[in-house]
């Protein structure tokens, strides 16, 4: 009978260990296959023994000629990588604003924070700026992004809380400013800035290279490290702001913490790859239906699962068409567009209306 009793709470344990393994096995079969599909297939299994053989492990087939392995290394991997990375840091950026938010309709993407961090990102590109080396972009990114956080943040609080609605209005007022300053940009560039700028808005991973992936992934490793240190903060603070405060928890100090973690994960995400709005929003949300809110869970599954989404929805966007690429800000906006507006009629319902 006791050990009846037990399985509830064993399945209960297992429940999030599982969910991270699964996503975690899901996320390296589909980097595999995301490597050996392209307009040159390569098998998956010569693309294991290429990784092997490059770590010095004389273990699986490789690519027979040259020209194969160097598609893999070269174009595919580094494409595969980046993916990883901004899904990783655009997954932990929509887990941790939604929980510092205290509301399930916050997402980078949605309140204007990855319009804002494509601004700065555009004016370097084309006023030529490169005062940092490689971390220009990252650098300018993060500037920007950390000021369009701080002003959704400021705007959107009254009484104390943050309000849904006003929240949703902010996030439109700044992603009409922006998109109005990115076409400024544009009406100022040349060609080649006019079609690195087009390409931000629509969002893609075509410009994939190591050292875009050198320059990301620090920025999403820390911005990532943090969120998860600040996990147990986030659950006491989803009790409200005064019973935080008396457990312990410095809440101004937690919300500053977090916009910056934020900023720095959005400006990682958008720096390269441009705007990519949903994943987010949607990520975290599977993740609470499948383990509940806990962020000391919620954090790293969403990390996971938002790799896994863009790098599943990468591969569907450059091969889905023979020869040719979708966008895939616009990919992933045909998928959590709907989400969204479930999301929000879901929310309003639960509500009781928002007036």
């Amino acid at each position: 009978m006791t050990a009846t009793a037990a399985k509830p709470e064993q399945r209960g344990a297992l429940g999030p260990v599982l969910l991270l393994a699964g996503l975690s096995a899901g996320l390296v079969v589909m980097a595999v296959v995301a490597a050996s599909l392209g307009q040159v297939n390569i098998p998956p299994a010569q693309v294991v023994g290429s990784i092997l053989h490059r770590i010095g492990l004389d273990i699986g087939p490789v690519p027979e000629a040259a020209q194969g392995d160097n598609a893999l290394w070269l174009v595919r991997f580094p494409r595969v990588a980046l993916a990883i990375v901004t899904g990783a840091a655009l997954g932990c950026a929509g887990a941790v604003m939604q929980g510092v938010f205290g509301n399930p309709l916050a997402e980078p993407g949605v309140i204007g924070v990855s319009s804002g961090a494509a601004v700065g990102a555009a004016a370097v590109i084309v006023f030529g700026l490169t005062f940092a080396g490689n971390w220009t972009i990252v650098l300018a990114a993060f500037v920007a992004g950390l000021l369009t956080t701080l002003l959704v943040y400021v705007v959107s609080r009254a009484n104390g809380r943050t309000e849904v609605v006003t929240l949703l209005l902010t996030g439109i007022a700044v992603n009409a400013v922006a998109g109005a300053a990115l076409g400024l940009l544009m009406f100022a560039s040349g060609n080649d800035g006019l079609r690195a700028i087009t390409s931000w808005q629509l969002g893609s991973l075509a410009g994939a290279t190591w050292p875009a992936v050198g320059a990301v992934a620090p920025c999403a490793l820390a911005g990532v490290a943090a969120a998860f240190l600040c996990a147990r903060r986030l659950d006491v603070l989803a009790l409200g702001e005064r019973a935080a405060r008396q457990l312990g928890v410095d809440v101004e100090r937690l919300r500053l913490v977090c916009v910056v973690v934020i900023a720095l994960l959005t400006s990682a995400a958008v720096a390269f790859s441009g705007i990519i709005a949903f994943v987010g929003l949607v990520v975290p949300h599977l993740i609470r239906m499948a383990v509940g809110p806990g962020h000391r869970v919620l954090i790293p599954a969403a990390t996971i699962g938002g790799a896994l989404i863009l790098v599943t929805a990468d591969l569907v966007a450059r091969t889905s068409i023979a020869y040719q690429e979708l966008p895939l800000g616009v990919l992933t906006s045909l998928v959590g567009g709907p989400f969204f507006f479930w999301l929000l009629r879901r929310t309003r319902t639960r509500s009781g209306g928002w007036g």
